[in-house]
C-alpha cells in the first residue's frame, strides 16, 4: 500500500495524460476495453482466490 502511494506521488496530471496517450497509440481505441476487461477479470479471480485461502485458514484454525 505504501509503495503504491509513493509511486502515485511521482505521477502528476501531465504524466498521467502522456501515459494514457501512449497506451492509446500503442493499443488503439478498440483494444483498450478488451484489455481492461481482462485486467478486471484477473483482479476478480485474485480476490476470489485470496478470500478462499482466508476461509480455508479460518476453517483449519477452528478444527485445530
Amino acid at each position: 500500500m505504501i509503495s503504491a502511494t509513493i509511486f502515485l506521488g511521482w505521477l502528476g496530471g501531465q504524466e498521467v495524460i502522456i501515459i494514457a496517450i501512449i497506451v492509446l497509440l500503442l493499443f488503439g481505441g478498440r483494444k483498450i476495453p478488451e484489455l481492461m476487461k481482462g485486467l478486471g477479470g484477473g483482479i476478480k479471480e485474485f480476490k476470489k482466490a485470496t478470500k478462499e485461502d482466508e476461509d480455508d485458514k479460518k476453517k483449519e484454525k477452528i478444527t485445530d
